[in-house]
């Protein structure tokens, strides 16, 4: 027999049981919202103690990206909880903080990635002479010469010039000339020492390059040097001409004629560009 409203029952029970889930998620909602309203916290701050709660979880891989994401915001107060990540026992989150602090005034980012260029893992040390050399706080270009004579890794003393080439202190010049002419001791500063020759082209490059950056005239005998010497990588002499270009000294021009016939067409390229700078400025 049939009753009315009999096949209506599922169609309300459904109507029923949506109403209660949509009523719940209001209350949740409405919950959330007066906390946060309750906190006192800006969205920002929000997020940055949401990200400072991560810096505790045992997975590596989300303590890096909570570094990660506090770096992305770019502010001071996400950095100097990004901090704290330098001391990681992950050389991983130490490397990532290291960029990550970088919203913070020159003189206190540098304060506080510093003492990381003695870490003991090549990677973290690299990250963070990369890190100085953005940051381009003067404060760094001592602990980065000293990283760019004594560190055992090629790739930290590369990173070491790139880096001041980017602080472009003119206090740098003469040894990243002395690296250029081989006259650094790479193996330490103790008197008595014996010179070795530098034989690391990505170190060369960039010392080269940091020259030209910071542009003195002081520099142009090693540049030159290096630029005529033909047992020298061709790449390295193209950075070499490319400085010489940027610093624009008309005593380069003999140097830089002469070297119009090179072997290698991108070098010839570059000792072009540099002789057209020169002129440009001398005119």
């Amino acid at each position: 027999m049939h009753f009315p409203g009999q096949h209506q029952k599922p169609g309300r029970l459904a109507t029923v049981l949506t109403m209660v889930v949509l009523a719940v998620w209001a209350t949740k909602a409405f919950a959330i919202v007066n906390h946060d309203r309750a906190s006192g916290l800006t969205p920002l701050q929000l997020e940055i103690e949401q990200q400072r709660q991560r810096l505790s979880a045992v997975e590596e891989e989300e303590r890096r990206d909570a570094v990660t994401q506090l770096g992305a915001m770019k502010h001071p107060d996400a950095s100097r909880v990004a901090v704290a990540a330098l001391k990681d026992i992950s050389p991983s989150v130490r490397a990532t903080a290291a960029s990550s602090i970088l919203a913070l005034p020159g003189e206190e980012s540098a304060a506080n990635l510093i003492p990381l260029l003695s870490d003991k893992n090549e990677f973290v040390r690299r990250e963070v002479a990369y890190a100085l050399g953005v940051g381009r706080s003067k404060s760094a270009v001592g602990p980065l010469l000293e990283r760019l004579l004594l560190d055992k890794e090629d790739g930290v003393r590369g990173a070491a010039a790139v880096a001041l080439g980017d602080i472009a202190d003119s206090s740098a010049i003469a040894t990243l000339a002395a690296v250029m002419k081989s006259e650094v001791v790479a193996t330490g500063l103790k008197k008595n020492s014996k010179s070795k020759k530098e034989q690391n082209p990505f170190v060369l490059r960039a010392a080269a390059r940091a020259l030209g950056q910071i542009g003195s005239r002081e520099a142009v005998p090693a540049l030159i040097a290096t630029l005529e010497n033909e047992k020298t990588e061709d790449d390295v002499r193209r950075e070499a001409a490319t400085s010489l270009g940027l610093i624009g000294d008309s005593s380069a021009l003999p140097s830089l004629r002469n070297a119009l016939t090179a072997r290698d067409p991108y070098l010839s390229k570059a000792v072009h560009e540099a002789i057209k700078a020169i002129e440009k400025q001398k005119g």
